[in-house]
């Protein structure tokens, strides 16, 4: 009996550990198709009729007006997620923009760790527990190592995001303001959002003034 009983919990046990990744970090579910990439994490999905804002988890991308990197890591995100490229989602939270927040995946992998192995975006540190922290972190210092991307200026790397949008908003007060109807066209309003009007872009996915296009 007690033999019995010895290999059930040892059986049981077995299984819980072949359970537990799939505890840890669910297997990406939903499918969706890329209908535009907004900046280096930030892409727009559509599921049929339903749309979606997606914002990248765990990494930070320039912000487009962190010239040139900005644009760099939208191309590269553009060239990883072509428009109408099926992807799937392993999705994490809602952030206060309405934004699903979430690892996106294709046949080609992780795509929010591909864009930190290629030193177009940094692990975003604040966030990096919903994540495999150490294969991030992994990637982000083999990136550095490799002086590519946001690393090129040297080992330290450019302003983080993060601190460049906190310099940013304080101010946001000494510059002029513009209203996306007297702007006049789409292009001039992306435009401005390089150059640091970032509250033309309302719910942040990287586009500002949708209404003009």
């Amino acid at each position: 009996m007690f033999s019995a009983i010895t290999s059930f919990s040892w059986c049981s046990f077995i299984k819980g550990i072949y359970l537990l990744p799939l505890i840890a970090l669910p297997s990406p579910a939903l499918s969706f198709s890329v209908l535009s990439v907004g900046d280096g994490d930030t892409v727009r999905l559509e599921d049929g009729s339903r749309r979606v804002t997606v914002r990248l988890a765990c990494i930070d991308a320039p912000e487009t007006s962190q010239h040139p990197y900005g644009d760099r890591s939208r191309t590269v995100l553009r060239q990883l997620l072509p428009v109408g490229i099926n992807v799937s989602l392993r999705t994490q939270t809602t952030d206060r923009y309405g934004r699903t927040v979430a690892e996106i995946f294709t046949d080609q992998g992780n795509i929010n760790q591909q864009m930190v192995q290629r030193g177009q975006s940094f692990a975003y540190r604040r966030y990096l527990k919903a994540c495999d922290a150490s294969q991030y972190l992994r990637l982000e210092r083999q990136a550095q190592k490799l002086g590519i991307g946001v690393w090129s200026v040297g080992p330290n790397g450019i302003e983080r995001p993060w601190d460049y949008r906190k310099g940013r908003s304080k101010n946001v007060g000494t510059i002029q303001k513009y209203r996306c109807k007297d702007i006049g066209s789409w292009a001039k309003s992306q435009q401005l959002l390089r150059e640091g009007h970032s509250y033309l872009d309302r719910d942040n996915d990287g586009e500002a003034c949708e209404s003009l296009r």
